[in-house]
């Protein structure tokens, strides 16, 4: 019993850091509308910068002050963010506010590792709390007992300032409808500015008190997103108590999963996440909001087919593409082949984001789903590759069809991150069902046959399946079904009273979109020659949302451009620095400054202001030809 006790309270004392850091997240959210990825660069960066200050500084003044000092700098570093980076990008739409943040956390991993190296970082005790509390055999460290007063304190101190101030007044009202309180003649610049404040010092705050308990590492911040992510959710964005309890009950389940159910112990928290979202889509304490104002996928200029000569230019491209093996060498088509499973990866998502409004945070589960779905067929049944090819997609088919069950019943953030926790289901159990798919080993042996084996004939059918995609789905675009899913996109209510079923609409456009990743899992199995859990993990589904907004959500193929740009470059990158995050987390940050809809969304609006500044010309031309 004493040892239940313990592990109960060594669940609060981790539910104190990380209710501090999501608290902090909950409020940027619940006032920004930002979902912002890099919140756990800013806890690692707290973490690293009260390493050095208290190493620096000795004796409890030193490391109590450095703590606070650490938090300090980095609220600061958060206050330059937003008003250099994230002020000037308010205006696009949300996604690509994602975008820009995830940049930025790519190049803060890369920034850590150049200034503290990429050792882990062993911080000193806390000073007053070194030992440890004797209770009946089983020892409580007295850091653990500190922090499980710390989280209360701060839930009181945050409930004080939104409840009895005329900023919290602001801030919760601001959380519930920013638009009215912009019309009501707040300042939002500075409102946003002071909550972003907020928000990075108590992710900071986490990180630093994080010192005495755990390592300081480079790959701490998405270690740390993930839980948050969940926490907020299950809380309710906004609020602050529901952050609170979340997080008690995240850590209780991950302290005492482990021991109760260990083989399914990862699988715990994105299943009550899961059930949360929904039987109750906006968390246990958050409220109901109102439509959304925009939709990911609304366009400014309306889409239209291919012309003829366009069809030809597209044509000569892809024939230009076929032609590489002539003059590229193994390691290039190997390079190829990887760019091209990855535009189908890409151009799954884009159908499902653009056509549909529909932004999936886990798209990687599908994705993962057809290469594990082709490494059974191949490895337990022995089937050949083509038969591989064409049945192991329909895990990822099967897949898309249950989840989107559900997920299609919510919209906006809350259908993204149910995607997510599916994912995360799905990664937890590749992962820990090692029997099946071999765990971290993964799958390995998955090659192609003779008639594929050659770098150049992968290539050719790489290649000539991401056309067959791409040409599908664009006809699915401009197709009656294509016509019905835009419209559910646009204005629900208006197809509801057509007679259009949004939901089944959706669910299907769901389950198109899971198919064509699953194919891209599938082709990319044979290509790497196993399956790891990593082919369902967070990272891969925020790559594919990066490559989607990178070429331009708003666009009909966008995300051709935006899979090359990015595969290439971050490939090439690799090879040729060691700071490759930095580096391509910076030309994210430049895209979206420069072309904050997308390369290809920039583009078409720079096409259709040239057609526009034509017809004035036409038109007086046509009426002197008259007169």
């Amino acid at each position: 019993m004493a040892f239940y006790v313990v592990q109960f309270l060594t669940g609060l004392a981790s539910a104190a850091s990380l209710f501090l850091v999501a608290s902090g997240l909950s409020i940027i959210f619940g006032v920004t509308r930002i979902v912002n990825f890099a919140h756990g660069a800013f806890y690692m960066l707290g973490a690293y910068v009260a390493f050095t200050l208290t190493e620096r500084f000795s004796g409890a003044t030193g490391f109590w002050g450095g703590v606070v000092v650490a938090s300090l700098i980095v609220a600061v570093i958060g206050v330059l963010v937003e008003m250099t980076l994230l002020r000037r990008i308010y205006h696009v739409p949300e996604l690509f506010q994602l975008l820009a943040t995830f940049g930025l956390t790519l190049m803060v991993e890369d920034l850590v590792v150049l200034i503290w190296g990429p050792s882990d970082l062993l911080g000193r005790r806390a000073p007053g709390f070194r030992g440890a509390v004797d209770f009946f055999g089983q020892n409580i460290p007295s850091y653990d007992l500190f922090l499980i007063v710390i989280g209360p304190m701060v839930l009181l101190l945050l409930w004080l300032l939104f409840q009895r101030t005329r900023w919290g007044v602001l801030v919760r009202a601001a959380t519930q409808d920013r638009d009215m309180v912009a019309a009501l003649g707040v300042n939002q610049k500075w409102l946003f500015t002071s909550v972003f404040a907020l928000g990075v010092f108590l992710a900071a705050l986490g990180g630093a008190l994080q010192i005495p308990r755990d390592a300081v590492n480079h790959a701490m911040d998405l270690r740390v997103i993930v839980d948050v992510f969940v926490v907020v959710v299950i809380g309710g964005l906004g609020s602050i108590v529901g952050a609170f309890v979340a997080a008690v009950l995240v850590s209780e389940l991950n302290a005492f999963g482990i021991l109760i159910f260990p083989k399914i112990s990862i699988v715990l928290v994105f299943l009550v996440m899961a059930v949360v979202l929904i039987v109750r889509p906006w968390g246990l304490f958050g409220k109901q909001e109102g439509l959304a104002r925009r939709t990911p996928g609304l366009t400014v200029h309306p889409w239209r087919p291919f012309t003829p000569t366009e069809r030809i230019a597209a044509a000569v491209v892809l024939a230009l593409a076929a032609a590489l093996p002539l003059i590229g060498g193994n390691y290039a088509l190997n390079v190829a082949s990887e760019i091209a499973i990855f535009v189908i990866f890409a151009v799954s998502l884009h159908f499902l984001m653009s056509v549909g409004g529909l932004a999936s945070f886990g798209h990687a589960a599908y994705f993962g789903l057809g290469a594990y779905g082709v490494a059974f067929l191949a490895k337990l049944a022995g089937l050949p590759m083509i038969v591989c090819l064409l049945i192991g997609p329909l895990l990822g088919l099967l897949g898309a069809a249950v989840f989107g069950f559900f997920a299609v019943q919510l919209s906006g953030v809350y259908f993204a991150m149910l995607t997510l926790a599916f994912a995360q289901i799905v990664w937890s159990i590749a992962f820990q069902w090692v029997a099946l798919t071999g765990g971290d080993n993964g799958i390995l042996g998955v090659w192609p046959e003779s008639w594929a084996a050659s770098p150049a004939r992968f290539y050719w059918l790489s290649l000539g399946v991401a056309a067959l995609a791409v040409t599908a789905l664009r006809i699915a675009v401009f197709s009656p079904f294509g016509f019905a899913l835009r419209a559910t996109r646009d204005s629900p209510l208006r197809g509801e009273a057509i007679g259009i079923d949004g939901k089944r609409i959706q669910w299907t456009a769901f389950v198109i979109a899971g198919t064509v990743a699953g194919v891209a899992g599938a082709l990319f199995a044979y290509l790497k020659g196993s399956v790891f859990p990593d082919s369902l993990g967070i990272s891969l589904s925020v790559d594919a949302l990066v490559m989607v907004l990178l070429g331009g959500v708003e666009t009909v193929s966008g995300a051709i451009v935006g899979a090359i740009v990015y595969k290439a470059l971050s490939i090439w990158l690799v090879s040729q620095t060691d700071l490759s995050k930095l580096v391509l987390g910076g030309f994210i940050i430049l895209i979206v400054v420069i072309f904050p809809t997308g390369i290809v969304g920039v583009m078409e609006k720079i096409r259709h202001r040239r057609r526009a500044s034509t017809k004035p010309a036409l038109l007086s031309s046509g009426i002197e030809t008259a007169e």
